[in-house]
């Protein structure tokens, strides 16, 4: 199964926004699934993520205490709500739970 992010797109310093990984309306794998990210001329960068049912969740130091991932099984999705944004957050973000596949990611630009 691949996933597929979505809910990119421009945004102010400071600003929000929410992405969301799906399975291509397919069910999601019931495993634990992660975000990444990454920017131009980076490598990818592992962000956080979620357990396939316990709730339980990783955050790189990058991003703790503003984003927030969760999950709606019943959804068949993985929510990551970005908060508090920084130009350095700028970057194509992607979901994935192992798969050798990366699907193309969803950008995310933050501006100054």
């Amino acid at each position: 199964v691949q996933l597929q992010a979505s809910g990119g797109g421009f945004v102010q310093a400071g600003g929000s926004l929410r992405l969301s990984c799906t399975a291509s309306g397919l069910t999601l794998p019931n495993r634990a699934i992660g975000w990444f990210r990454q920017a131009p001329d980076k490598g990818r960068e592992p962000l956080s993520c979620i357990g396939a049912s316990d709730g339980s969740s990783y955050y790189a130091d990058s991003v703790k205490g503003r984003f927030v991932i969760s999950r709606d099984n019943a959804k068949n999705t993985v929510y990551l709500q970005m908060n508090s944004l920084k130009p350095e957050d700028t970057a194509v973000y992607y979901c994935n739970y192992g798969s050798p596949y990366w699907g193309q990611g969803t950008l995310v630009t933050v501006s100054s």
